[in-house]
């Protein structure tokens, strides 16, 4: 399946940096809460990612993520996520997170 540019440019991919990392106890998964800053226009948006395998919550705070922004939010147990945050399947399936590899503004839109 195709689709066109248009419909790519209606996914909002932005820079963020994770602020914020705890444990989620109550997830069916490994996973933790993150809240991630996208600066100014944006704000901090809050999350849970199933991340638990190659990261920890002290590690975490100041890493810079890419997530889709514009998805509507979604009850995951007692969190309401508000974004995406995005990562590629490790040779185990586990989540490895996409970030820019030079440092870029918080906010940035993806193109």
């Amino acid at each position: 399946m195709t689709i066109s540019f248009e419909e790519f440019m209606k996914v909002d991919i932005r820079v963020g940096e994770i602020t914020r990392a705890e444990p989620f106890p109550e997830a069916r998964k490994p996973a933790f809460k993150i809240w991630v800053d996208f600066g100014p226009d944006l704000g901090v948006r809050k999350s849970s990612a199933q991340i638990t395998r190659h990261y920890d919550v002290e590690t975490l705070e100041g890493r810079k993520v890419l997530a889709v922004v514009n998805f509507p939010p979604r009850q995951i147990g007692p969190v309401m996520s508000e974004i995406l945050v995005l990562g590629v399947p490790d040779d185990d399936g586990e989540v490895v997170l996409l970030k820019p590899d030079k440092d870029v503004p918080v906010g940035g839109r993806m193109f």
